[in-house]
């Protein structure tokens, strides 16, 4: 008997095409999705660059007029000038290890300095290149005796997952973290830390200065692009070889199919 005509949906229609057909709308709309967060990162990078760029211009202020009584600070603090007058705590000084400036490997120093209202915050004293392959600095220059005034940027208590990498060990740390810090070395310090941009006294010159911050858009759009892409990627993929076994079976159903003439029996006997 002849065979039914051939229709598209008894190829798209099976279960193997379904189910494709639906992993990949589902890696589109994954990458959609995708595309929607580094959108959703640009604004927040566009917002924190405009923030950046007001606290660059204001003038310096003392921290606690900042940063308010709860010392946290804060997004909208980061990169504020501020003036604080103190003393050192040598004691308590500790090494932050694993840094990089300038593509260049080396530690920065950071002492607590106590303010008079009994609190304390955190100074990063600056930048010592690393010399060979030493583990720690050979020599961390000493701190000014007496007062010191700090004009510096505030930054905020660096994070750093679930890692303890914020609680100093033995002198050294990976992570700049204030609330650690409180902990481990026992005072009542600012949520936050301030880098050294001028200091009196003077600043030993063995201590390289801090580049300040990049205001700039940064590769999220480029990135939510090539996730779109990828999506239409997908969809246009899944559209072409949809069309591809269509057109495959539609030619193996017309190469199988039974001739349309009839053929004859001859049943005479000669």
């Amino acid at each position: 008997m002849p065979r039914a005509p051939h229709s598209a949906s008894n190829t798209l229609l099976n279960p193997r095409w379904i189910v494709t057909a639906l992993l990949v709308l589902l890696l589109a709309g994954v990458c959609v999705q995708l595309g929607r967060w580094q959108l959703h990162r640009l604004d927040e990078r566009k917002s924190r660059n405009e923030v950046t760029r007001s606290n660059l211009a204001a003038p310096p202020a003392p921290v606690a007029e900042i940063v308010g009584p709860d010392r946290v600070v804060g997004q909208q603090h980061d990169w504020r000038t501020v003036v604080v007058t103190g003393r050192y705590d040598a004691a308590k000084q500790v090494v932050i290890r694993y840094r990089n400036i300038s593509d260049r490997p080396g530690f920065e120093i950071v002492t607590p300095l106590m303010l008079t209202d009994g609190t304390a915050i955190l100074v990063d004293r600056g930048f010592l290149p690393r010399q060979g392959g030493e583990l720690a600095p050979t020599s961390v220059p000493a701190v000014p005796s007496g007062e010191v005034t700090v004009t510096g940027r505030l930054r905020r208590s660096e994070q750093g997952g679930h890692t303890s990498g914020g609680v100093p060990v033995d002198g050294t740390a990976r992570l700049i973290n204030g609330p650690d810090f409180s902990k481990a070395l026992d005072l009542s310090l600012y949520d936050g830390y301030v880098t050294v941009d001028r200091q009196e006294p003077a600043a030993d010159s063995a201590f390289d200065g801090f580049p300040g911050p990049e205001i700039d858009d940064g590769p999220h759009f480029f990135y939510a692009l090539q996730w779109f892409f990828f999506a239409l990627m997908a969809i246009g993929g899944l559209f072409y070889f949809s069309r591809r076994d269509v057109q495959e079976d539609k030619v193996a159903e017309a190469g199988g199919s039974e001739p349309a003439e009839l053929v004859s029996t001859d049943h005479s006997i000669d």
